[in-house]
């Protein structure tokens, strides 16, 4: 008996075969001028919009918000960008991307349900501006409060801690020069002279760059922490030892009396307690020694610099014969290298954004990011944020479910 081999047989229609995409969708981003004079930054770069528009977005740019990083409306437009001559027409847009935290002027400019992305900087926060946010049902996220799964840190404040760790150092070396009023030493050492000595508050991102770049200089340096897993990690990652301490007074103390300089480099956002160095321990500096303060957006790290967080206070300024250095993003200094690095993170987040059919879904599947959020659509969801302003908080996942 003959047996025909058996014939390929389907069930599906061929075109079901075939590789399926996820779904995506299109999301209009704006991108604003910034109006704090102080802020040079941006939150995205040309490259970036390039990568965006690719992906199938749309992006909206005020005219000269660019030239603070040193790019152009042209460079803007080639990459993909649409070009919008006032503040309003981009704050139509549904997704809006800053740096500094959103004003009552810009809210107001805001329609309905937008989501902004911003610093949280509380400090220059007021509690009429959440309230109209409240109003037009506002959703907002905090760069700093979104963090990585396999890290467990903020990729946002681990690049700007980065830059300012880097930044400090420069600038204490161009502080303590005759030029600009310090004492005429050289940052680091040299052959017969005794090196300076660098104390660093807070063993972090930003501790651990500025202790590396100290150490590079030929400069002794000193790291104080409340967390002693934290200091171990520093001498780690530096791979070396040198001097460590948790808070113990008379240490400080001590420590205080030779110090040349001292950073501030304390990480305040979501902790459930602060530490801030007394203007007590900042007497016993020696005349001419240098404070920077790396925390101002979020009050400072010293009692001293807690008056320059008010408008229009002076950013450099002598108390107790010590030289203060206290502006509010001392990574706007160098504002192109740090929007390039916040616009590497942003590119990488609207891809996976797209994919997952929006903020909600990316939210949904992604619980570091959903971290980030502390308004969703007018209901506050963070209890550091909410602790704040004094208002209840709600269970952010509630609001998920139907995504």
């Amino acid at each position: 008996m003959m047996y025909e081999p058996l014939k390929s047989t389907s069930f599906f229609a061929r075109e079901l075969l075939l590789k399926i995409e996820k779904t995506k969708i299109s999301l209009l981003i704006g991108v604003p001028k910034e109006t704090n004079p102080s802020e040079k930054r941006l939150a995205l770069t040309p490259e970036a919009v390039s990568l965006l528009v690719d992906a199938g977005h749309r992006v909206m740019v005020e005219r000269e918000a660019g030239l603070s990083i040193n790019y152009s409306d042209r460079y803007y437009s080639e990459s993909g960008a649409l070009i919008v001559d006032s503040p309003e027409e981009v704050f139509q847009a549904d997704i809006i991307v800053k740096i500094g935290t959103p004003t009552y002027a810009e809210v107001l400019m805001m329609k309905p349900r937008t989501t902004v992305f911003s610093f949280l900087q509380l400090i220059l926060f007021s509690k009429q501006t959440i309230e109209l946010m409240l109003e037009k049902r506002i959703s907002a996220i905090a760069y700093e409060l979104m963090y990585d799964t396999s890290t467990g840190a903020s990729p946002f404040v681990t690049a700007i801690s980065e830059i300012e760790g880097a930044t400090a150092i420069t600038l204490a070396s161009e502080l303590m020069s005759n030029a600009h009023g310090g004492k005429g030493i050289l940052l680091g050492g040299v052959p017969g002279i005794s090196p300076t000595e660098v104390v660093i508050i807070g063993a972090g991102v930003a501790g651990t760059i500025a202790a590396r770049a100290a150490f590079a200089l030929g400069a002794m340096v000193k790291v104080f922490d409340d967390d002693v897993n934290k200091l171990r990690t520093i001498q780690r990652t530096l791979g070396r030892t040198f001097f460590t301490s948790t808070f113990h007074p008379n240490v400080l103390r001590n420590t205080f009396r030779s110090a040349d300089v001292v950073i501030g480099a304390m990480q305040y956002v979501n902790q459930t307690h602060r530490y801030v160095i007394s203007a007590d321990l900042v007497r016993e500096l020696k005349k001419g020694a240098l404070i920077i303060d790396l925390r101002m957006a979020y009050g400072g790290c010293f009692e001293t610099t807690a008056e320059a967080c008010l408008p229009d206070a002076p950013a450099v300024f002598e108390r107790f014969g010590v030289l203060h250095f206290c502006e509010m993003n001392v990574s706007s200094r160098v504002a192109r290298t740090s929007s390039m690095a916040i616009s590497n993170i942003f590119a990488s987040m609207f891809a996976s954004m797209g994919e997952y059919g929006g903020i909600g879904g990316l939210a949904k599947a992604d619980r570091g990011f959903a971290s980030g959020f502390y308004l969703f659509s007018g209901k506050p969801v963070n209890s550091y944020v909410g602790n704040w302003f004094n208002l209840p908080v709600n269970d952010l996942g509630l609001f998920l479910t139907g995504f």
